[in-house]
Protein backbone atom coordinates (compact mmCIF):
# COMPACT_ATOMS: atom_id res chain seq x y z
CA UNK A 1 0.00 0.00 0.00
CA UNK A 2 1.82 3.07 -1.29
CA UNK A 3 0.97 6.58 -0.17
CA UNK A 4 3.43 8.38 -2.44
CA UNK A 5 3.54 8.66 -6.24
CA UNK A 6 7.17 7.92 -7.10
CA UNK A 7 6.73 8.97 -10.73
CA UNK A 8 6.02 12.42 -9.35
CA UNK A 9 9.29 12.30 -7.40
CA UNK A 10 11.25 11.11 -10.43
CA UNK A 11 12.58 7.96 -8.73
CA UNK A 12 14.49 5.89 -11.27
CA UNK A 13 17.70 3.95 -11.71
CA UNK A 14 20.57 5.75 -10.03
CA UNK A 15 18.43 8.04 -7.84
CA UNK A 16 19.91 8.44 -4.36
CA UNK A 17 16.99 8.19 -1.94
CA UNK A 18 16.30 7.91 1.77
CA UNK A 19 13.08 6.80 3.47
CA UNK A 20 13.17 8.44 6.91
CA UNK A 21 11.01 6.54 9.36
CA UNK A 22 10.82 3.62 6.96
CA UNK A 23 8.98 1.35 9.39
CA UNK A 24 8.19 -1.92 7.62
CA UNK A 25 9.73 -0.62 4.40
CA UNK A 26 6.82 -0.40 1.96
CA UNK A 27 8.10 2.75 0.26
CA UNK A 28 11.74 1.69 0.42
CA UNK A 29 10.87 -1.50 -1.45
CA UNK A 30 9.18 0.42 -4.26
CA UNK A 31 12.16 2.73 -4.73
CA UNK A 32 14.48 -0.29 -4.75
CA UNK A 33 12.33 -1.94 -7.44
CA UNK A 34 12.72 1.19 -9.53
CA UNK A 35 16.50 0.88 -9.41
CA UNK A 36 17.31 3.58 -6.87
CA UNK A 37 20.17 3.63 -4.37
CA UNK A 38 18.00 3.45 -1.23
CA UNK A 39 18.53 3.84 2.50
CA UNK A 40 15.71 2.71 4.78
CA UNK A 41 16.22 4.72 7.97
CA UNK A 42 14.36 4.17 11.24
CA UNK A 43 14.90 4.15 15.01
CA UNK A 44 13.58 0.57 15.29
CA UNK A 45 16.33 -2.04 15.09
CA UNK A 46 13.83 -4.88 14.72
CA UNK A 47 12.02 -3.21 11.82
CA UNK A 48 15.27 -2.48 10.04
CA UNK A 49 16.43 -6.08 10.49
CA UNK A 50 13.26 -7.28 8.78
CA UNK A 51 13.57 -4.71 6.00
CA UNK A 52 17.17 -5.78 5.40
CA UNK A 53 16.06 -9.38 5.04
CA UNK A 54 13.41 -8.33 2.53
CA UNK A 55 15.97 -6.38 0.50
CA UNK A 56 18.04 -9.57 0.27
CA UNK A 57 14.96 -11.58 -0.74
CA UNK A 58 14.10 -9.08 -3.47
CA UNK A 59 17.60 -9.41 -4.90
CA UNK A 60 17.44 -13.21 -4.74
CA UNK A 61 14.08 -13.24 -6.53
CA UNK A 62 15.26 -10.89 -9.28
CA UNK A 63 12.79 -8.15 -8.37
CA UNK A 64 15.30 -5.31 -8.73
CA UNK A 65 17.72 -4.10 -11.43
CA UNK A 66 21.30 -5.27 -11.03
CA UNK A 67 22.46 -1.69 -10.52
CA UNK A 68 20.04 -0.98 -7.65
CA UNK A 69 21.37 -0.68 -4.11
CA UNK A 70 19.62 -0.80 -0.74
CA UNK A 71 20.61 -0.85 2.90
CA UNK A 72 19.11 -0.11 6.29
CA UNK A 73 20.37 2.18 9.02
CA UNK A 74 19.15 2.75 12.58
CA UNK A 75 19.21 6.24 14.02
CA UNK A 76 17.47 9.42 15.09
CA UNK A 77 15.57 11.55 12.55
CA UNK A 78 16.60 14.65 14.50
CA UNK A 79 20.29 13.90 13.97
CA UNK A 80 20.72 12.31 10.54
CA UNK A 81 24.26 10.96 10.04
CA UNK A 82 24.62 12.28 6.48
CA UNK A 83 26.38 15.21 4.88
CA UNK A 84 24.49 18.22 3.60
CA UNK A 85 22.92 17.77 0.15
CA UNK A 86 23.38 13.98 0.01
CA UNK A 87 20.14 12.74 -1.58
CA UNK A 88 18.14 13.30 -4.74
CA UNK A 89 14.91 12.21 -3.03
CA UNK A 90 13.89 12.30 0.63
CA UNK A 91 10.71 10.75 1.99
CA UNK A 92 9.03 11.12 5.39
CA UNK A 93 5.74 9.21 5.42
CA UNK A 94 3.45 9.17 8.48
CA UNK A 95 6.31 10.20 10.77
CA UNK A 96 6.04 13.86 11.72
CA UNK A 97 2.81 13.39 13.68
CA UNK A 98 4.86 11.23 16.09
CA UNK A 99 7.74 13.70 16.54
CA UNK A 100 7.48 16.40 19.23
CA UNK A 101 10.33 18.42 17.65
CA UNK A 102 8.86 18.33 14.16
CA UNK A 103 10.57 21.52 12.95
CA UNK A 104 13.95 19.99 13.78
CA UNK A 105 13.08 16.84 11.83
CA UNK A 106 11.97 18.95 8.86
CA UNK A 107 15.20 20.97 9.01
CA UNK A 108 17.25 17.76 8.90
CA UNK A 109 15.26 16.48 5.94
CA UNK A 110 15.82 19.74 4.06
CA UNK A 111 19.52 19.76 4.97
CA UNK A 112 20.30 16.40 3.38
CA UNK A 113 18.26 17.02 0.21
CA UNK A 114 20.27 18.16 -2.80
CA UNK A 115 19.43 21.49 -4.43
CA UNK A 116 17.06 20.64 -7.24
CA UNK A 117 16.00 17.49 -5.39
CA UNK A 118 12.50 16.33 -4.55
CA UNK A 119 10.81 15.20 -1.35
CA UNK A 120 7.44 14.02 -0.11
CA UNK A 121 5.92 14.30 3.34
CA UNK A 122 2.71 12.53 4.36
CA UNK A 123 0.71 12.87 7.57
CA UNK A 124 -2.81 11.95 8.67
CA UNK A 125 -5.34 14.36 7.18
CA UNK A 126 -6.83 16.87 9.61
CA UNK A 127 -10.54 16.07 9.75
CA UNK A 128 -10.40 12.23 9.58
CA UNK A 129 -7.76 12.34 12.30
CA UNK A 130 -9.92 14.67 14.40
CA UNK A 131 -12.68 12.05 14.37
CA UNK A 132 -10.26 9.34 15.52
CA UNK A 133 -9.09 11.51 18.44
CA UNK A 134 -12.70 12.34 19.36
CA UNK A 135 -13.69 8.67 19.45
CA UNK A 136 -10.67 7.33 21.34
CA UNK A 137 -7.97 8.62 23.68
CA UNK A 138 -6.20 5.27 23.35
CA UNK A 139 -5.74 5.92 19.62
CA UNK A 140 -3.17 8.61 20.28
CA UNK A 141 -2.30 8.55 23.99
CA UNK A 142 0.19 5.69 23.74
CA UNK A 143 3.97 5.61 23.81
CA UNK A 144 5.18 6.73 20.41
CA UNK A 145 1.66 7.77 19.40
CA UNK A 146 0.45 10.84 17.58
CA UNK A 147 1.32 14.10 19.32
CA UNK A 148 -0.48 16.53 17.00
CA UNK A 149 -3.03 16.88 14.23
CA UNK A 150 -1.82 18.84 11.22
CA UNK A 151 -3.70 21.13 8.95
CA UNK A 152 -2.12 20.85 5.51
CA UNK A 153 -1.56 24.61 5.41
CA UNK A 154 0.27 24.50 8.76
CA UNK A 155 2.56 21.73 7.57
CA UNK A 156 3.17 23.53 4.27
CA UNK A 157 4.26 26.65 6.19
CA UNK A 158 6.74 24.64 8.26
CA UNK A 159 8.19 23.04 5.14
CA UNK A 160 8.46 26.40 3.39
CA UNK A 161 10.25 27.84 6.42
CA UNK A 162 12.89 25.12 5.95
CA UNK A 163 13.51 26.26 2.38
CA UNK A 164 11.32 23.78 0.52
CA UNK A 165 8.73 24.63 -2.11
CA UNK A 166 5.40 22.78 -2.10
CA UNK A 167 4.79 21.68 -5.69
CA UNK A 168 1.57 19.74 -5.14
CA UNK A 169 -0.71 17.95 -2.72
CA UNK A 170 -2.72 14.75 -2.80
CA UNK A 171 -4.98 12.67 -0.56
CA UNK A 172 -4.81 8.90 -0.27
CA UNK A 173 -6.41 5.86 1.41
CA UNK A 174 -10.08 6.81 1.55
CA UNK A 175 -11.06 3.22 2.37
CA UNK A 176 -8.89 3.29 5.49
CA UNK A 177 -10.52 6.30 7.15
CA UNK A 178 -13.81 4.51 8.06
CA UNK A 179 -11.82 1.50 9.26
CA UNK A 180 -9.96 3.61 11.81
CA UNK A 181 -13.13 5.41 12.87
CA UNK A 182 -14.68 2.01 13.52
CA UNK A 183 -11.67 0.78 15.49
CA UNK A 184 -11.67 3.94 17.60
CA UNK A 185 -15.40 3.62 18.23
CA UNK A 186 -15.30 -0.01 19.45
CA UNK A 187 -11.83 0.11 21.06
CA UNK A 188 -8.50 0.36 19.25
CA UNK A 189 -7.34 -3.02 20.59
CA UNK A 190 -10.69 -4.75 20.00
CA UNK A 191 -9.68 -6.65 16.88
CA UNK A 192 -12.23 -9.38 17.57
CA UNK A 193 -15.17 -7.09 16.91
CA UNK A 194 -17.12 -8.59 14.01
CA UNK A 195 -17.31 -5.29 12.12
CA UNK A 196 -13.60 -4.62 12.56
CA UNK A 197 -12.69 -8.13 11.43
CA UNK A 198 -14.96 -7.87 8.41
CA UNK A 199 -13.64 -4.50 7.34
CA UNK A 200 -10.04 -5.61 7.84
CA UNK A 201 -10.66 -8.67 5.70
CA UNK A 202 -11.98 -6.42 2.94
CA UNK A 203 -8.93 -4.15 3.14
CA UNK A 204 -6.53 -7.09 2.92
CA UNK A 205 -8.45 -8.46 -0.07
CA UNK A 206 -8.30 -5.04 -1.72
CA UNK A 207 -4.54 -4.69 -1.18
CA UNK A 208 -3.78 -8.21 -2.38
CA UNK A 209 -6.16 -8.34 -5.33
CA UNK A 210 -6.38 -4.66 -6.36
CA UNK A 211 -9.77 -5.09 -8.06
CA UNK A 212 -10.74 -2.31 -10.45
CA UNK A 213 -13.94 -1.53 -8.55
CA UNK A 214 -12.26 -0.60 -5.26
CA UNK A 215 -9.18 0.94 -6.89
CA UNK A 216 -11.26 3.30 -9.00
CA UNK A 217 -13.71 3.89 -6.16
CA UNK A 218 -10.98 4.83 -3.72
CA UNK A 219 -9.37 7.28 -6.12
CA UNK A 220 -12.76 8.93 -6.60
CA UNK A 221 -13.25 9.15 -2.82
CA UNK A 222 -9.68 10.19 -1.93
CA UNK A 223 -10.23 13.96 -2.31
CA UNK A 224 -13.08 13.76 0.20
CA UNK A 225 -12.21 10.87 2.52
CA UNK A 226 -8.49 10.25 2.03
CA UNK A 227 -6.96 9.51 5.44
CA UNK A 228 -3.50 10.78 4.47
CA UNK A 229 -2.43 14.05 2.93
CA UNK A 230 0.70 14.09 0.77
CA UNK A 231 2.82 17.19 0.15
CA UNK A 232 5.26 17.05 -2.77
CA UNK A 233 8.29 19.29 -2.41
CA UNK A 234 11.21 20.73 -4.34
CA UNK A 235 14.42 22.24 -3.01
CA UNK A 236 15.41 25.24 -5.16
CA UNK A 237 18.77 24.96 -6.85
Amino acid sequence: MLTVDFDRLGVRAGTTAIDIGAGQGRHSYEMFRRGADVIAFDQSESDMAEVSEMFDAMIAEGQVPASAKARTEVGDALHLPYADESFDVVLMSEILEHVPADTAAIAEMARILKPGGHAAVTVPRYWPEKICWAFSDAYHEVEGGHVRIYKASELADKLAAAGLQVTGTDHRHALHAPYWWLKCAVGVENNDNVLVRGYHKMLVWDMMSAPALTRVGERVLDPLLGKSVVLYLHKPA
